[in-house]
């Protein structure tokens, strides 16, 4: 059988988390850039599957479901990309409720804190609704930016929102290994998210102890270097070797446009063959 033809951008976020367009819209955006497939990824929640479905359908791309979990393992941040899950799975359901309801509480201690600073104007409620179930410091970054109290995003990091930082709020206590392992549970497929970013390779070393069944070698922010590197560790490790732009929407000087990296289709029927679940549904989101 001949290789399937067209490429696919694996990692994308609308405003179900932390992106600026909705999941139709963001699809569209992918299908106007002749990708043959899109994941929407969006962190910590499926909010946006529904969407996204109906309007690959109508622009002729495959969805590729997944989200992309936020996990913690030694002071550093391991995200875990996680697809082809049952999205009915009781175990995941609690998982995404558990990780929905600690961001919720991180942005009310945040907010909290902010106030204390003497920033009273800053809105939780505004904030809340900006998020979604899954809001996050970039919804409060974007809430101070627009009250004119920091003039970008960066700056709401650097001044108030990062580690270290007096409105910084410690996330809510999720390990790669428990993430994959549910993932795993949920039939699906859990892939670690650019690995570059982590800073430590042991943390790389452990996912893969811990059963992580892809690495995300292809990523904007690599280097060449390192896309070459992580890429030759998962074909070694005998890992599914994904890629992604990790594709907000535009974002004005930050803007990433979809399948400005990307990959072949056959990773995406890789994924499928690894899901236990879409061998159980063929992938029916309904």
């Amino acid at each position: 059988m001949p290789p399937p033809q067209g490429r696919a951008d694996l990692h994308n976020h609308t405003t179900a988390s932390d992106g600026t367009l909705t999941p139709a819209e963001q699809v569209r955006w992918a299908a106007s850039q002749g990708l043959a497939a899109v994941g929407i990824t969006d962190h910590d929640t499926i909010a946006g599957w529904a969407e996204a479905k109906e309007a690959a359908e109508e622009a002729g791309i495959e969805l590729v479901p997944g989200c992309e979990l936020s996990t913690e393992v030694g002071g550093t941040e391991v995200h875990i990309l996680a697809y082809y899950f049952d999205p009915e799975d009781p175990g995941m359901a609690d998982l995404l409720r558990r990780m929905r309801g600690g961001r919720r509480k991180r942005v009310e201690e945040a907010v909290a804190k902010l106030h204390a600073l003497g920033y009273a104007d800053v809105s939780l409620e505004r904030i809340l609704a900006r998020g979604g179930e899954s809001v996050g410091r970039p919804h409060i970054a974007a809430e101070l930016v627009d009250l004119g109290i920091v003039r970008t995003l960066k700056e709401a990091f650097e001044r108030f929102l990062a580690q270290g930082r007096p409105a910084y709020v410690p996330r809510p206590k999720l390990e790669p290994a428990e993430a994959i392992a549910v993932v795993r549970q949920a039939g699906g497929v859990p892939v670690l998210a650019h690995p570059g970013l982590i800073g430590d390779d042991r943390w790389v070393r452990e996912a893969i102890a811990a059963g992580v069944m892809g690495i995300e070698a292809y990523h904007t922010d690599h280097s060449e270097l390192q896309r070459q590197f992580y890429a030759r560790w998962g074909h070694d490790a005998g890992l599914v070797v994904t890629g992604g732009t990790d594709s907000h929407g535009p974002q004005g000087t930050r803007t990433v446009v979809p399948g400005t990296v990307n990959v072949g289709m056959d990773v995406v029927e890789r994924l499928k063959a690894l899901s236990l679940w879409y061998q159980r549904s063929r992938g029916s989101l309904a």
